[in-house]
């Protein structure tokens, strides 16, 4: 993926330029992973935001790198551990830190300016404490739009848990069953979205009677919902905790172990490992998000949050007042 992202950066840095100048761009908005923003306004003389789709990519002494699932410590042990941490990173991101170095002496500029702005969809809740943040940084809330549609779910029955693998992982029928078992063994049903992922003859041998398709309104199920099982992407963990729902985390890969760990920290939910996991395991941590009411109580705090926020729009509004303004 690394080696693919570093094609892509090259690419854009290749073609970019010129397309951009030729169609009169008067600023630049870069997704905070895509390292070739910044070196295009640069080279371009324009302007630049950034936006961040998922927690907070500016690395500081005591916070993990963001795809690391490690618990904060601000203590002596816990800075030794993420510099080691943030070493390994920049050891792995060669490929890509080697074109954005590359390009920039071709194009004999130093270090370029920073962003007018750098916004986040990410609560401030939601993250680990931070003293090194720039002023131009702003936390936000999701930037979804309202799900209005009724889902088509029982008025009455055993409690529902939204179990969900995002659309990349979602094949995963293994671990579906084992969600859908946990949930019966806890007198809940599995309301599963598999994002295409299983077929209707995997659909239909999964056990313990769930709800299951290959998508469902999210945000409105969600509110139907005594908890969560999530594989910790970061749009569907912003859904659970708009609802107030407690999650169980099963982190997969990318950023999810970096928001599992969060979640644990807030109090909202458990994590688990997905290799090996049992419906015992499961079960049990499910029962423990549900019948313990400090989860939800945590989640219902960011929910607060989220709500009092300024969405899609509050984000938009920064970035264009920031680019609209004088440098």
């Amino acid at each position: 993926m690394i080696r693919a992202t570093a094609a892509m950066t090259s690419h854009l840095l290749d073609e970019a330029p010129a397309i951009l100048e030729r169609i009169g761009v008067t600023a630049v908005l870069a997704d905070a992973v895509e390292p070739a923003g910044p070196l295009i306004a640069q080279k371009l003389n324009l302007p630049y935001a950034i936006a961040t789709t998922g927690l907070p990519l500016l690395g500081e002494p005591d916070v993990p790198p963001p795809f690391l699932g490690w618990r904060y410590r601000s203590d002596r042990w816990g800075r030794f551990r993420n510099e080691g941490g943030y070493a390994v990173t920049d050891l792995l991101m060669r490929p890509i830190t080697r074109v954005v170095q590359t390009r920039r002496r071709q194009w004999g500029f130093e270090e370029g300016a920073a962003p007018r702005v750098q916004v986040t969809q990410c609560p401030r809740g939601l993250d680990y404490p931070r003293r090194c943040l720039p002023s131009t940084f702003l936390y936000g809330s999701p930037w979804r739009a309202e799900d209005l549609h009724e889902p088509e779910l029982p008025s009455d029955g055993p409690p529902l848990v939204f179990c969900s693998l995002g659309t990349l992982q979602g094949s995963r029928r293994a671990l579906f069953a084992t969600m859908a078992q946990a949930c019966a063994a806890i007198g809940a049903r599995a309301v599963i979205g598999h994002g295409g992922g299983l077929s209707r003859d995997e659909e239909s041998t999964l056990p313990g009677d769930p709800l299951v398709r290959a998508f469902w309104p999210q945000t409105a199920v969600l509110r139907r919902c005594s908890a969560a099982v999530l594989h910790g992407g970061f749009n569907t963990v912003l859904d659970a905790l708009a609802a107030g729902v407690p999650i169980v985390a099963l982190p997969i890969g990318f950023e999810q172990p970096a928001t599992a760990a969060r979640i644990v920290r807030l109090g909202a939910g458990r994590t688990l490992s997905p290799r090996w996991l049992s419906p015992r395991t499961l079960a049990n941590a499910l029962r423990e998000v549900i019948d313990q009411p400090s989860y939800a109580r945590a989640a219902r705090g960011i929910a607060a949050e989220i709500a009092a926020g300024a969405g899609a729009a509050g984000a938009a509004n920064a970035i264009t007042a920031a680019l609209a303004s004088p440098s």
